[in-house]
């Protein structure tokens, strides 16, 4: 019977342990390389993780410490990464664009021992680091820098050798992530070993991979572009790295490198369909573009299936409950339904979820709810937070602080964020909603609606709106529209047109700036 086998007979193996028995299979095949630079083969990144996670350990580090990166995209990036998920290390990404005073807060609330950094271009970050800190916190840097230890240098005299995963159980701590703090302070959200590979199954399971990845990476590697890290490297594939989103380099790099996937938020989108030369770059090597982090409209997502093909695919998650909660796959974006373009599919296999009401009772489709969801890729918590953790998971259900509808078929619809809805003479209008049908006037390249104190209706419907180039609208049209197609209530009272909207570092438009703009 089972139960009489040695337990180590069925030994499960997680991330640190299936990372190093990939990487020793070796390879002189290019794996990862920098757009029109040096390539890595599996073998040379599998030394290079040997050399680091070396010099990790000579200077102090071992398994179930805490460290965090500050880079641009570049290969060393990767490297470290993999060392950390090797030697069972919690690597914490911080933002790029970030401020220091963010910094200084994750590193004292996660308990962070030291920051890889970028001399090149965190060199002012890194010193402010050092202000804070002193000593307390060690500071390695990739190649020369006037402060902290060049990591690189370090690792470079050290002898590569075949990788031997950390020994980890499945409750263990594995990943910690913060949360924008679109609402405050970012909270750090933690995962054990089980959630991280229940999510990285489902990536693998579910989403729409070609059958041998060519992958470009032009989002921050640290963080969401990540995903397509591991699938690439199981399916036996590639990844070009660009330093950052420029749309001429990204058009170029699927040319050139006739790239069959990438992973781009909606903003990338947009810049990618309006820029003037789209049709003179041969990109019929796409077979897949991923999105998510942020609702797309539905407007501009059919004008990309006319321009592109039928190469979408959606996914919708949340540092709660990493990156597929629900799949928009890529023959279910009809081209000619405008409610199934605004939808974020339905339920991948892997998840429960119901849409629940304030009572946490569910609701009929076609009215509004909130997503919740039970599963092995749920978060195990907020690190340090139980009230918020307890709220977090109320009714034994992950809340997730969007609501939908679902229609009939299950696809479910994201109407917005609650805290993001406006309450206006006292009614209820969803800024997702309004924006789906700015975005359809062909005038509009992206809108963003948020509300704004008003003593006649407590809050009124503001839109901040651009325009597509050479484009011209007056804004009484828009909100004509608006009131057109779904009343009076929701139509804006104001629209202020503008060059840009602003950005959180994960590239979502920044709500909480636009309502400090206009208080």
């Amino acid at each position: 019977m089972s139960q009489d086998l040695p337990p180590e007979l069925r030994r499960e193996l997680f991330t640190p342990q299936i990372l190093a028995n990939v990487l020793n299979l070796g390879g002189e095949e290019p794996l990862i390389q920098m757009a029109w630079g040096p390539a890595y083969s599996r073998s040379a990144l599998r030394d290079e993780v040997s050399r680091y996670l070396q010099a990790f350990r000579k200077l102090g580090l071992a398994q179930g410490d805490r460290i965090a990166m500050l880079s641009g995209n570049r290969v060393e990036v990767v490297v470290v990464a993999m060392a950390a998920q090797v030697m069972g290390l919690s690597n914490i990404a911080l933002h790029p664009l970030g401020a220091v005073d963010d910094y200084a807060y994750m590193i004292q609330d996660a308990g962070i021992r030291a920051v890889v950094f970028d001399p090149s271009k965190m060199i002012s970050r890194a010193e402010g680091l050092r202000e804070r800190f002193g000593d307390a916190l060690q500071l390695f840097s990739f190649g020369p820098a006037p402060l902290g230890v060049d990591i690189s240098a370090l690792a470079g005299k050290e002898t590569p050798a075949l990788l031997v995963g950390a020994e980890v159980q499945g409750h263990d701590l594995a990943r910690f992530s913060y949360s924008g703090g679109t609402t405050g302070r970012p909270k750090g959200i933690t995962g054990d070993y089980r959630s991280l590979q229940a999510m990285q199954a489902m990536v693998m399971a579910d989403w729409e991979w070609p059958t041998i990845p060519k992958a470009l990476v032009c989002a921050p590697l640290s963080h969401s572009a990540a995903t397509l890290l591991t699938p690439s490297l199981l399916k036996g594939g590639s990844l070009v790295v660009l330093p950052g989103f420029d749309v001429n380099q990204v058009l170029q790099a699927i040319q050139d490198y006739r790239i069959n996937c990438m992973l781009l938020v909606p903003t990338m989108i947009y810049a990618l369909l309006d820029h003037p030369d789209l049709d003179s770059y041969d990109l019929s090597s796409l077979e897949t573009i991923f999105y998510g982090a942020s609702l797309m409209s539905p407007a501009r997502l059919h004008e990309g299936i006319l321009k592109l093909g039928p190469i979408f695919q959606q996914f919708y998650g949340q540092g709660e409950a990493p990156m597929t909660v629900t799949i928009l796959r890529r023959a279910e974006h009809l081209v000619d339904d405008m409610e199934r373009l605004a939808s974020c599919g339905r339920p991948t296999p892997f998840t429960e979820v119901a849409l629940l009401d304030d009572d946490n009772r569910p609701v009929a489709d076609g009215t509004p709810g909130e997503i919740c969801v039970r599963g092995p890729l749920l978060m195990s918590g907020y690190h340090n937070k139980p009230e918020e953790t307890a709220a977090a998971f109320a009714g034994g259900w992950l809340h997730t602080g969007d609501v939908a509808v679902r229609n009939p078929d299950g696809f479910l619809r994201i109407v917005d964020r609650k805290k993001d809805m406006i309450v206006t003479g006292g009614f209820n209008v969803f800024p997702s909603e309004v924006e789906n049908v700015l975005s359809q006037h062909p005038a509009v390249a992206q809108a963003a609606v948020i509300g704004v104190k008003d003593e006649k209706w407590g809050e009124a419907v503001k839109a901040v709106v651009v325009l597509r180039p050479g484009a011209q609208v007056e804004d009484a049209e828009l909100i004509a529209l608006v009131r057109e197609r779904k009343g009076s209530v929701q139509a804006p009272k104001s629209v202020d047109f503008v060059e840009s909207i602003p950005q959180t570092p994960v590239g979502k438009p920044d709500k909480k700036a636009l309502r400090a703009l206009y208080a």
